[in-house]
């Protein structure tokens, strides 16, 4: 059996902030996602047509960047293949939790770089309340139009020191595939995109140019098209929300994009990531040379320095 099919698909990303408050006000009235529960020190958000319970987590700490990520897994058979598979990679097993309020017990592991990850195959659907309910019954929540208004979580991105570690610790442990990467001069990989499913990526790592272990470089959300996020653009600004970079069209992955700076600093997406699929089981890996890469995004925006250099948690300067 294809190990990639043991994964489903990308769960949900904790993110941690230390401006719990703002950073909540950011992504409920602002970004669009819409609360689910809340416990002590965590509250649970999905998009509308998220089926889980909740794809981001949000978590009141000291500092900021990822908390962990999170996949469900296909099959309860499927788990224990996958556990066992992490078992024998060799990475470092944090072993079992009880989970979280959206989900059941979830097996923990870490990368060699501080990012945690969990599966999963016990999950708690959202039930839309009165007032939520849509009038179609093929989506998980009617179309509230608040904010920016994302439909489902898409992807994360996480910073590594070695990406080709990376690229070996995602195969080992999840069975994911790389749909593209980048191959710099010098004979290592600047970046990777791995994929569970026949999405283009749920996942991206890129290499950490701050200085930093474990961090946090992006999360992001799926729009349907592109106006979508002309739209969101204006919002942020009418928002007071630092916008980084875009609108504008990625050459890797081909998604029209815009980044954000959520209050805390955690670097935020919105895209229209779901017009490619990777429908070949045969594909290969696209590769993206390091001059390539230099003439920037499609329409030839130059990358801005932050993006290279920016991620959460912050590193203190020498």
């Amino acid at each position: 059996m294809n190990p990639a099919n043991d994964v489903a698909h990308l769960g949900h990303v904790e993110l941690y902030t230390d401006r719990f408050d703002e950073s909540l006000d950011f992504f409920v009235r602002v970004y669009g996602l819409t609360e689910s529960a809340r416990d002590e020190d965590s509250v649970y958000l999905r998009a509308f047509d998220d089926y889980e319970f909740h794809t981001l987590k949000l978590t009141r700490h000291h500092t900021t960047g990822v908390g962990h990520v999170a996949y469900r897994v296909s099959s309860p058979e499927a788990l224990e293949r996958r556990v066992a598979a992490i078992d024998a990679s060799g990475c470092k097993v944090l072993g079992w939790t009880d989970g979280d309020l959206g989900h059941g017990p979830a097996f923990r592991f870490e990368d060699g770089f501080g990012h945690v990850f969990e599966i999963y195959w016990e999950t708690r659907t959202f039930d839309a309340p009165d007032g939520e309910r849509p009038a179609l019954k093929n989506i998980a929540q009617r179309y509230h139009g608040r904010g920016c208004c994302p439909r489902r979580i898409d992807h994360v991105n996480l910073l590594a020191e070695d990406v080709t570690a990376f690229r070996e610790f995602m195969i080992a442990t999840l069975g994911s595939r790389v749909t593209e990467q980048i191959l710099l001069d010098n004979g290592r990989l600047g970046g990777c995109w791995f994929t569970v499913n026949n999405k283009t990526y749920d996942l991206a790592c890129t290499e950490e140019h701050g200085g930093g272990n474990g961090r946090f470089h992006h999360l992001t959300y799926a729009c349907d098209q592109r106006e979508d996020i002309l739209r969101a653009a204006d919002i942020f600004l009418e928002n007071g929300v630092h916008i980084e970079t875009g609108p504008h069209k990625h050459a890797i992955q081909g998604t029209f994009f815009l980044y954000v700076w959520e209050p805390a600093g955690n670097r935020v997406e919105l895209a229209n990531s779901g017009a490619r699929l990777i429908l070949q089981p045969d594909w290969e890996p696209v590769t993206w040379t390091e001059s390539e890469r230099k003439k920037g995004q499609a329409r030839g925006l130059k990358t801005i320095e932050t993006f290279h250099t920016h991620g959460t948690p912050s590193v203190p300067k020498a």
